[in-house]
């Protein structure tokens, strides 16, 4: 199996466009698996979406070395090239003086060649300057190609082709001239899923933009000379084998309002005995289950929609007082509150609004509030339906959640903000609501301890 890594030389390089173009483009011809460093669900979602394949995310914060080869290798099960896009630029992690969560982390973990997109708009000779410090800055990263972005004209493309060959001495793969046709959709937190806008003629229209203006202009022949031969490591059967018969049956909240999901987290369910049980808080009535999990997702859009649906609201509460265990994260979270309230201003609204929610936690949700990224470093108290535990996971949100006095939480956070006060984790009955985003790999005995919980009713 080939294999190559596609970094930026900063945010906003445009390495997202890129990667999904080129992901697009070899799916016509090998089967592609791609990877995401980092905890993000939007660029999965595309690179899932064009390839046919889970995408599958990497980190080497939250995630030991051992479980990131684990994913790798149960990612590229039949697979012919793995493609892996990078986050922030190459160097960038969670801490200054070290590498550690950064996408170079991951390159020299799987020893993958790394194709660095640069963005040279208004350089020429400077671009090589850049790939020459990119090149120098920290041993056993191995620079194979460039591709420059934010061309503008032959003059600029041939300085800054022959710039960086002549002084880098590796080949520039391609050279993306400037266009708006290379823009994806945004919104408040990012890109739309790309489940949320297959549906929409635009939206796969700019996708298509993407993948003609990529198309024209890298060199995919050239590309493929520079992946790297690389043998899987050996799968961890400890991690994703799957017994011969579920259990226990799951219901996982799946549609345009809660899609934001690991795609490991199926396969560690199955591997622990559960049958998943997909379901819709906008359109279904709630299914028959033994527990049920509501992740991420952009709630605050679909609003009226979820509000409307008074027999899933009213199914879940009850559900949620009868003891059966519900794990949720951050859309999920804002679900399970009383109400939601969008302040005027908000996505362009005039006045202020609010719906009514499920009301599992007493209070409100209010947006937009302060923007929160960033790691999660914490600890599950033993009565928590998660279990005892030290995690580390992420939080991305745009939301306060403001509950009434006497809400018990169960998870302590020594890094992250939570819902207030490095507090995190809601709990009522067998019900577990966070900001924090779990990954199940690295996370799995928490995930176990929710489906033994599950199990036994």
């Amino acid at each position: 199996m080939k294999a190559f890594l596609v970094a930026g030389d900063r945010s906003g390089s445009g390495k997202t466009s890129i990667t999904l173009a080129l992901s697009a483009l070899l799916s016509t011809r090998r089967t592609v698996q791609t990877f995401k460093v980092g905890m993000d669900y939007i660029d999965p979602s595309y690179l899932a979406g064009v390839t046919g394949r889970p995408c599958r995310n990497l980190d080497g914060y939250v995630m030991s070395p051992a479980e990131n080869r684990a994913v790798f290798a149960h990612g590229c099960r039949g697979a012919e090239i793995a493609v892996i896009e990078g986050v922030r630029g190459l160097f960038e992690g969670a801490e200054a003086l070290s590498d550690l969560g950064s996408t170079a982390a991951i390159a020299k973990l799987l020893d993958l060649p790394v194709v660095l997109v640069v963005n040279a708009r208004s350089i020429t000779r400077s671009a090589a300057a850049i790939v020459r410090g990119f090149q120098g800055f920290e041993s056993g990263i191995d620079i194979q190609g460039v591709i420059a972005n934010n061309v503008t004209g032959s003059r600029h493309r041939e300085k800054v082709v022959c710039a960086i060959e002549h002084y880098c001495g590796i080949p520039v793969l391609g050279a993306i001239p400037r266009s708006p046709e290379m823009e994806l959709s945004m919104r408040h937190l990012g890109l739309v899923p790309y489940r949320e806008g297959r549906e929409q003629e635009e939206f796969m229209a700019r996708i298509e933009a993407v993948k003609r203006v990529v198309a024209g202009n890298v060199d995919l022949e050239a590309l493929l000379s520079i992946a790297r031969e690389v043998e899987p490591p050996a799968e961890d059967d400890a991690v994703f084998a799957v017994p011969e018969e579920p259990d226990v049956r799951i219901g996982v909240a799946l549609d345009e309002a809660f899609n934001f999901y690991y795609a490991d987290l199926f396969d560690v369910l199955a591997s622990l005995g559960a049958e998943v049980v997909p379901f819709s808080p906008v359109h279904d009535r709630l299914p028959e289950a033994d527990g049920y999990i509501i992740g991420g997702g952009y709630p605050e859009v679909f609003g009226a929609e979820l509000e409307a649906n008074t027999a899933m609201r009213e199914g879940l509460l009850e559900v949620s007082r009868n003891g059966t265990p519900i794990y949720a994260e951050c859309g999920g979270l804002i679900y399970l509150t009383g109400r939601m309230v969008l302040k005027a201003g908000f996505a362009g609204r005039e006045r202020e609004e609010s719906c009514d929610l499920v009301g599992v936690f007493q209070g409100e949700t209010r947006m937009p509030a302060r923007r929160m990224l960033g790691y999660v470093v914490g600890r599950s108290v033993a009565e928590s339906p998660m279990g005892e535990a030290g995690f580390r996971g992420h939080e991305f949100h745009y939301s306060s959640v403001d509950l009434a006095p006497g809400t018990r939480y169960a998870y302590r956070l020594s890094r992250g903000s939570g819902i207030r006060d490095g507090l995190d984790g809601a709990v009522r009955d067998q019900t577990i609501a966070s900001y924090t985003h779990l990954h199940p790999v690295a996370s799995r005995g928490m995930f176990e301890h929710f489906v033994d919980a599950c199990r036994e009713g």
